[in-house]
């Protein structure tokens, strides 16, 4: 009983179980967002006598084709997976993008067996085989252009910013 104790109570289940929760919360808002506000927009669009879009229908003898839920279910997927890309996943990818951008290399493969193992070793921990060292970086990376809408160079007073063209404040 205690080991399965111990497997409940680790971090990545506990995780899981707040996701959920909180993905349900968030399927609840999305929800009501569409079925409030896009659908009676989308009924409107198609006819103006319809309130909802989920009771758009059509008949072929007598029997009723529903449409409109399907086409809710379709709107509510597409703002689902639209919040869910731009507000989750682009984000998480860039901050991952920015905190690995000025990462040195730590680990390597080993080249007898093709394991992992730290760029310092001199000898593989798995097959025992000794490792080359590895050459330092040839240069360092260059300078990333600043991006708060103006160059370094526009900090220069105007003489130095344009070499070999006459500055306009000086007098002749």
């Amino acid at each position: 009983m205690s080991g399965f104790r111990k497997f409940l109570m680790r971090g990545n289940i506990i995780d899981l179980a707040v996701a959920v929760v909180m993905g349900v919360a968030f399927n609840a808002i999305i929800q009501a967002l569409v079925k409030d506000i896009i659908t009676p927009l989308i009924a409107v669009l198609l006819d103006n006598r319809v309130n909802k879009a989920s009771s758009l229908s059509f008949h072929i003898r007598q029997t009723p084709f529903t449409y409109g839920g399907v086409i809710s279910a379709a709107i509510s997927f597409l703002v689902i997976a639209a919040v869910v890309y731009w507000l989750i996943v682009a984000p998480a990818a860039r901050l991952t993008a920015i905190a690995n951008r000025n990462k040195d290399a730590v680990d390597r493969p080993c080249p007898e067996c093709l394991s992992v193992i730290p760029i310092a070793a001199k000898r593989c921990m798995y097959c025992t085989s000794e490792v080359a060292p590895v050459p330092p970086p040839a240069s360092p990376a260059p300078p990333r252009r600043p991006r708060h809408g103006f160059l370094p160079s526009d900090l220069l007073p105007p003489i130095q910013r344009y070499k070999g063209q006459p500055d306009e404040s000086a007098e002749p």
